[in-house]
């Protein structure tokens, strides 16, 4: 049996569990379509896995980076996972870990970097004052002003934001149902109930009431919005999900521990929050936020 079938069983098989996330099911599409596919299970080595990275570096497989590369071999990973013991597929179940550890020495795969910039109040300031100005002059079908801050308050990233509905809201926990929450390995039916921080939930309870969504925007638009401010205002290398790494180590700033933290958060892995420890006790540099009250009032 080909790797393309192994593939396209796994997808077949996977979709009537829960659906696959996009981004996962256009790797796994690209892959199968590949060289890579035509090989029988059995002839699936270490030697051809590295083989693979290397082509898919090259021009003449797309001249990806070492990240792209990490993602591939992650995502077919999951597939010869399941495939031998579920399915019978004769393969290596040391060719992927050889294949990894191999590329890893040779610096050809990579996890994604993280970023750690944060807004300033400045740059905060600058913001709240357009995007306050262009809804004096315009009424804008996207409240910006709510979303950035939103953002923040509950460390949510934007297409989350966008999917809370009002029934999503649990009002004796202080908490908010987050649907498909984005997590390595599963994203599409990741519900979690998350806590909502005092500032989160006034902004929250100030939309009104128009639709099942609390904040019925398309998440693209979102990003474009903000994406389209920041160079107009001189603000270099932000993004919209900075907001949420802000939003994080505010949390951390003030005292609060990994597990009070991951409760807002929704991080199952508390390891990936350690790298913030280091703020805590800095104190709320959002206390007495003066564009609070007119976020919460717009």
């Amino acid at each position: 049996m080909t790797i393309r079938r192994m593939i396209e069983q796994y997808l077949d098989e996977y979709e009537k569990i829960r659906p696959l996330g996009k981004t996962k099911r256009a790797t796994l599409n690209a892959i199968k379509d590949t060289w890579l596919g035509d090989l029988d299970d059995s002839v699936l080595t270490s030697q051809k896995l590295v083989e693979f990275a290397q082509w898919r570096m090259g021009h003449e497989g797309g001249g990806v980076q070492a990240q792209t590369v990490g993602n591939d071999l992650s995502h077919l990973g999951a597939v010869l996972s399941v495939a031998r013991p579920a399915w019978g597929y004769q393969v290596d179940p040391l060719a992927m870990p050889d294949a990894r550890k191999v590329l890893r020495k040779l610096g050809m795969v990579s996890k994604s970097k993280e970023r750690n910039r944060r807004p300033t109040l400045e740059e905060l300031d600058k913001l709240m004052a357009h995007f306050f100005e262009m809804q004096a002059r315009r009424k804008a079908h996207i409240n910006m002003p709510k979303m950035i801050a939103f953002a923040i308050f509950s460390t949510r990233r934007q297409e989350e934001i966008t999917r809370i509905r009002w029934d999503d809201l649990d009002e004796s926990r202080q908490a908010v149902l987050v649907r498909d929450m984005k997590n390595p390995g599963q994203k599409i039916g990741n519900d979690v109930w998350c806590h909502l921080p005092d500032e989160a939930r006034a902004i929250l309870h100030s939309m009104p009431r128009v639709a099942r969504e609390i904040f019925p925007y398309n998440a693209k638009s979102v990003s474009a919005s903000f994406t389209r401010a920041c160079p107009m205002l001189g603000i270099e290398d932000l993004h919209f999900h900075d907001l949420r790494h802000e939003g994080v180590s505010r949390l951390f700033e003030m005292g609060w521990d990994i597990p009070r933290v991951s409760s807002v958060s929704g991080h199952r892995d508390w390891n990936s929050l350690r790298r913030y420890t280091h703020l805590r006790g800095r104190g709320d540099v959002y206390k007495d936020w003066a564009w609070l009250k007119a976020i919460i009032q717009s």
